[in-house]
């Protein structure tokens, strides 16, 4: 981690008038929660197009259920680590003013942040296939595939798979931030997916500066102000601790 880089990165953010944060599955790694992409990624193990598309739904919901189900027992044992708490710290201090994120396993949330967008839904929301039930859960469910309460349709996760389009609403509101952003912190993200990769790109279009932290570099690099090479547990320890110190906080 390059400490000029680190000191010039804090004083800007913390001189932000309105910070919005990008977050990815790099965030949640050192939580326990394996990555999609890169090295040792669930994509390399598992094909995409068995387990997270509406086909693969149709086809064998079973099957993609119980992968679920496994994910869900994973992420329910994880905790937030230090870099979910610090953007959490940061929104309650008044600086960080939304958190995008594209991670489905809610450890934002839990951490404390209040204005998440969660682009490709949560794996704890659940909702029909057929009515417009849904709902939330806080256990890795028993029944697979579950069925509604009220119709006994399929019940299917409520995260965003491959070939679908993002939820409006949340679409909507990130763009909304990105346009109001003078800073943008990326954290942990490859920035290949789309349309998540482009917001950086957007915030930096209309004057934004753009801090990026990951352990390798990424298609947002390239365009980054400040890239922070390091895991994000580290990073954002030294970030945060820089942000607080010239707001003149207590960490």
């Amino acid at each position: 981690m390059d400490s000029s880089s680190l000191d010039a990165a804090a004083s800007v953010l913390a001189k932000s008038k309105y910070l919005v944060a990008l977050t990815g599955a790099g965030i949640s790694a050192e939580s326990g929660v394996p990555t999609f992409r890169g090295r040792g990624g669930l994509w390399e193990k598992y094909k995409v197009e068995e387990l997270a598309t509406p086909q693969a739904f149709r086809r064998d919901p079973a099957k993609v259920w119980s992968w679920y189900k496994w994910r869900m027992e994973i992420i329910s044992k994880a905790r937030p680590n230090f870099a979910h708490v610090a953007l959490a710290k940061l929104e309650e201090m008044g600086l960080l003013k939304a958190l995008i994120t594209q991670n489905v396993d809610g450890l934002h949330r839990r951490a404390g942040s209040k204005n998440v967008i969660e682009l490709h839904g949560c794996i704890w929301r659940l909702r029909c296939t057929s009515c417009d039930y849904a709902e939330e859960v806080e256990e890795p469910v028993r029944e697979v595939p579950p069925r509604c309460p009220r119709c006994r349709s399929l019940l299917r996760p409520g995260v965003v798979w491959f070939g679908e389009a993002l939820p409006e609403r949340e679409l909507k509101r990130a763009y909304q931030e990105v346009s109001r952003a003078d800073a943008m912190l990326v954290v942990g993200t490859s920035g290949v997916v789309m349309p998540a990769g482009m917001l950086p790109l957007l915030a930096k279009e209309r004057g934004a500066v753009v801090v990026e932290v990951n352990v390798e570099e990424s298609a947002i690099t390239p365009y980054a102000d400040y890239f922070l090479r390091g895991r994000a547990t580290e990073v954002m320890k030294a970030l945060f601790e820089g942000i607080c110190e010239r707001l003149g906080k207590s960490p």
